[in-house]
């Protein structure tokens, strides 16, 4: 049963899983909205066949580009969904029975399951997530390297997100240099600087938190293989900030 929530999805080059998740959201939203960075795939034609709103805009940052997507919503509630994230069937039955919008609360927030090609990551979990928000109220920061919604009337809900976050291990792989060149230029320009042993002392705990804190170690091989990753991340994230200062002086 469709609800008066508007589903927006942002995409460049999401050919593999737009029509997944716009069928997955039109189960539960009588609008989607999707804000193309002019991608150079199907992505935008199987959206319209689909019958869902395109609007082309060039890339604003993760924040800047889901808040933009609010204006074209004409219901007061926002389902905001990456094109690689889908609700789990039951997440779908239960917000068909709930009744948000009579609420107190302003936003809802989910449970993430995140995936690298098949394998569930442990660690990675409950990786909660604003997503479900009323307009009038919250929306989305517009500044840093990935958005949230700004809402301070929140509820947490005990439903769950599926996130295809990566192909395979490789991909993790190739993207976590820009990740952390990424992400220390967002924290050096937030005024935040490093120094010599952060990336040592940050590397570490990004590795003990995954195996040990989020219980990633009885998870099998392939969550050793991402705490390596996270602690690679964080501890080049580090040392990029190191650089940047040396070359500010």
């Amino acid at each position: 049963m469709q609800k008066n929530i508007t589903a927006t999805i942002i995409t460049l080059n999401e050919k593999k899983h737009i029509r997944d998740v716009i069928l997955n959201v039109q189960r539960l939203c009588s609008e989607v909205i999707v804000v193309d960075s002019f991608s150079s795939d199907e992505t935008c034609q199987i959206a319209e066949e689909l019958g869902a709103k395109v609007i082309q805009q060039k890339y604003l940052g993760d924040g800047g580009q889901k808040a933009f997507c609010e204006q074209f919503a004409t219901n007061e509630w926002i389902l905001s969904i990456d094109a690689d994230e889908r609700l789990e069937d039951e997440a779908i039955e239960y917000l068909e029975k709930f009744d948000f919008q009579s609420g107190t609360f302003d936003a809802y927030s989910f449970r993430r399951k995140s995936f690298i090609g098949k394998k569930f990551i442990k660690q990675w979990y409950p990786d909660r997530v604003v997503r479900l928000y009323k307009k009038s109220a919250c929306g989305y920061n517009t500044k840093g390297e990935h958005g949230a919604v700004i809402c301070d009337n929140v509820k947490d809900l005990d439903i769950d997100m599926l996130h295809y976050s990566f192909e395979n291990f490789g991909v993790l792989v190739s993207k976590a240099d820009r990740f952390a060149v990424n992400l220390a230029k967002v924290r050096f320009n937030e005024g935040k600087r490093a120094s010599w042993y952060d990336p040592f002392v940050h590397g570490f705990g990004a590795f003990f938190k995954g195996l040990i804190l989020k219980g990633g170690i009885f998870g099998g091989l392939h969550e050793w293989h991402v705490a390596f990753a996270s602690a690679y991340n964080s501890y080049m994230k580090y040392v990029v900030m190191l650089e940047m200062a040396q070359n500010e002086k």
